[in-house]
């Protein structure tokens, strides 16, 4: 949890740990805080609280990625740390436009050609939603692992692919955190609180979820409203 002193404090996921001690996140302007935060300088104080809740794990063998807009950071981070022990790692990287993106340049130079890129508007690789060379590369090939972060609707979409392929997955899960500690319930899925049971849920859980996950969410006042 981030927090900007005088306007808000916001949940992040983590885009790089060095070993210095040097942690980054990536933060997109759609906010207040995040507002703030674009106009800080270096050596401007912020608050951290954290880390909170759970993390994916390391699989081995054939691994498919599959990361929307800002949902990149956290498998950029899990990238890095995957790629000395998986066999194979294909990403496929989403985003409605080019400039929207992040870390293209950075995964490139992981991956070289196992990574698929996809623009709604066509600006930058594969015109069209990232769901659909999943669906191509899933067919074609036997993964052992999908790992995915972005919009939840995308989400909830490749988790169908996972599921009729039959293979093991994982999500990082995005919703409302106002207190990370589990005592708000804004962040609430079903039975789990994202903050405390998440954010990376696996098949199990999802499907327990399935009446909820890529299709609600909660508000402030903890009404659920559609996504």
């Amino acid at each position: 949890m981030l927090w900007i002193p005088g306007v808000d404090e916001i949940p992040l996921s983590i885009a790089d740990a060095r070993e210095n001690g040097v942690v980054s996140v990536a933060v997109k302007k759609v906010g207040e805080a995040t507002t703030a935060l674009h106009s800080m300088k270096a050596g401007d104080v912020v608050g951290v609280r954290g880390p909170f809740g759970n993390s994916f794990t390391f699989k081995r063998g054939k691994v498919l990625m599959v990361a929307g807009g800002t949902g990149t950071a956290p498998l950029y981070f899990l990238v890095k740390r995957l790629k000395p022990r998986a066999e194979r790692i294909a990403f496929v990287l989403g985003a409605k436009t080019k400039s929207e993106l992040l870390f293209m340049k950075e995964l490139r130079e992981i991956l070289g050609k196992r990574l698929v890129v996809s623009t709604e508007d066509g600006t930058c690789g594969i015109t069209g939603l990232c769901t659909t060379p999943v669906e191509q590369l899933m067919t074609e090939e036997k993964f052992d692992a999908v790992y995915a972060c972005g919009p939840e609707q995308m989400i909830a979409k490749v988790f169908e692919l996972a599921e009729k392929h039959g293979v093991n997955f994982e999500a990082s899960l995005e919703r409302l955190m106002r207190c990370a500690i589990g005592l708000c319930g804004t962040c609430a899925i079903g039975k789990y609180r994202v903050c405390m049971d998440g954010p990376i849920f696996g098949t199990e859980r999802l499907r327990e979820v399935k009446d909820e996950f890529g299709k609600i969410k909660r508000d402030f006042n903890g009404r659920k409203i559609p996504l």
